[in-house]
Formats: C-alpha cells, sequence, structure tokens
C-alpha cells in the first residue's frame, strides 16, 4: 500500500506519469484508481503497462540484510569457492516465486535460478556480490 506515497508512477522509459487517486487491496494484488483513467475504455489503454516508482524515490533501507531487487543489477555471482559465475542481470517473478537470472562470466545463454537461500546463500551488498550454489542438475 505505500505505492501510493512514492509519488506518480512511470512506465519504464519514464515518458509517462501516473498519480494514484485511490488504492486498496484485493486477494493478490493492488486495485488503483489512476486520475485521468475515467472509464473502462480508458483503463482498457493501460493494459500490460508495467508501472515503476523511480529508485531514488523509495525510502532509504536501514537494515544491512535488505535491498531492493533493483539493487542485486550488476552484482558479481560467485560460487562458494569464490571463482566467478557471472553478473547479475535481472530478478523476476513469474509469479511461482523469485527467479535471479546470470549473464555467464565466459559468455553462453544466460543462466536463470530460483532466488532462494538454498541457491543464493549470501548477498554482500557491500563488496557487490552475492554467492551462488548451482542447483544440482540431474540428466
Amino acid at each position: 500500500m505505500a505505492v501510493a506515497h512514492y509519488g506518480p508512477l512511470e512506465t519504464e522509459d519514464g515518458c509517462r506519469h501516473f498519480e494514484i487517486e485511490a488504492l486498496r487491496p484485493a486477494k493478490d494484488f493492488l486495485v488503483a484508481r489512476i486520475a485521468g483513467i475515467d472509464d473502462r475504455n480508458a483503463a482498457e489503454t493501460l493494459r500490460n503497462v508495467h508501472l515503476f516508482v523511480p529508485r531514488d524515490r523509495l525510502p532509504p533501507i536501514e537494515d544491512t540484510d535488505t535491498y531492493y531487487h533493483a539493487d542485486l543489477i550488476g552484482l558479481s555471482a560467485v560460487r562458494q569457492d569464490g571463482s566467478a559465475l557471472g553478473t547479475v542481470t535481472a530478478v523476476y517473478n513469474f509469479g511461482a516465486g523469485d527467479l535471479i537470472e546470470i549473464a555467464p562470466a565466459i559468455g553462453g545463454e544466460p543462466l536463470l535460478l530460483p532466488f532462494t537461500e538454498t541457491v543464493v546463500p549470501m548477498i554482500d551488498m557491500a563488496a557487490r556480490k552475492i554467492v551462488i550454489v548451482p542447483p544440482a542438475v540431474s540428466e
């Protein structure tokens, strides 16, 4: 619900802004009334438009074990032995839990791994790295 207090939401490119007039929780999501969107047809034009709060409007984090997903982008990903695995390029959630995307250090296809304490046991924001324990692959 705090999103209503962060100012206008923006499209990813920052070109369009949307002011929340009212917000209420629903089952697994929020329902918002947006200024200037007065009917169903106007609302329909916003289908699949992803809205964002610029990072500088989010409250500062005081707990060292807390972070915004956006802060993980660009961190080095290393194995438990310290060897380079790659770089964090994204954090996704397609509905079944968070996934972390790692661009491999030596090229190739990105790795998409569960973002769990088992696979990502350590995040060190000060050192700008995360430790990855890749899940075992069965053949």
